[in-house]
């Protein structure tokens, strides 16, 4: 599925090229940071998964890694629980990645952002015709879960067990991964949703979206299910767009 993800045409993410693999992983890594893919405080995916999401060799993603520490975003952290972890979502040569990861493909990205709300409404409604009693108990933590959280990274875990949730209740894996696919390309090759810099305005938003999605698939309400998960997953396009604004605000165009 990756492969198709990164390598594949139309795909707003081309393969890393062999000429500059390292450029272009940091690039992209630096981009994931700026929109909240990996946020302040977490760590980064370790090298061996790194190397399988963006299909280049472990002397590349190492390269790559190192030269994010070298910049101030990341430090690593030696021991069993170590790793490479974000220290800030944004430093001096954010701008200049962001600008060349987003920009050229911006047109497709935008493309994505209108496929993945017709995908997800047609997920949402999908869970509302078939949900069984079984299947809402687990959206109903999430939901609790991601209202009671106190940190960006608890809200960003509680929304994906949340999405999992409405997943699982189309009883089709294909939706699932279907879905995963379009996060993934939207997420510059990283299966996690966008999460801006954990802006409060977004996670009441959300909340609200999430609370009313689920009553309507809890009902049994597929047209209104589909509306309320078209709308919400505009939510992730807006954190995009708002970092490309911030390049472009950089740049004084």
């Amino acid at each position: 599925m990756l492969d198709r993800v990164l390598g594949g045409t139309p795909s707003p993410l081309r393969p890393v090229r062999v000429t500059s693999a390292v450029d272009e992983v940091s690039d992209r890594l630096l981009t994931a940071i700026a929109v909240g893919d990996f946020l302040p405080g977490e760590r980064l995916p370790p090298e061996r998964e790194l190397t399988g999401l963006l299909r280049v060799s472990r002397p590349t993603v190492r390269e790559a890694v190192a030269r994010l520490q070298a910049l101030g975003v990341i430090e690593i952290r030696r021991g069993r629980s170590g790793g490479a972890f974000v220290r800030d979502s944004w430093t001096a040569s954010t701008a200049a990645a962001v600008r060349r990861t987003l920009l050229p493909r911006w047109e497709e990205f935008e493309q994505l952002f209108d496929l993945r709300g017709l995908v997800e409404g047609m997920v949402a409604a999908t869970a509302a015709r078939r949900r069984r009693p079984e299947d809402l108990e687990p959206m109903r933590a999430a939901l609790a879960a991601h209202l009671s959280a106190t940190t960006p990274r608890e809200e960003q875990a509680a929304d994906s067990a949340f999405h999992q949730g409405i997943c699982a209740a189309t009883r089709n894996p294909q939706i699932a991964l279907l879905s995963r696919d379009l996060l993934t390309r939207i997420s510059l090759g990283f299966p996690v949703e966008p999460w801006g810099k954990g802006e409060r305005t977004h996670f009441h938003r959300a909340g609200a979206d999430h609370t009313s999605l689920y009553e309507a698939i809890a009902a049994g309400e597929p047209e209104r299910a589909e509306e309320i998960a078209r709308r919400h997953f505009m939510i992730s396009a807006e954190m995009i767009r708002d970092v490309l604004a911030r390049v472009r605000a950089v740049d004084g165009s």
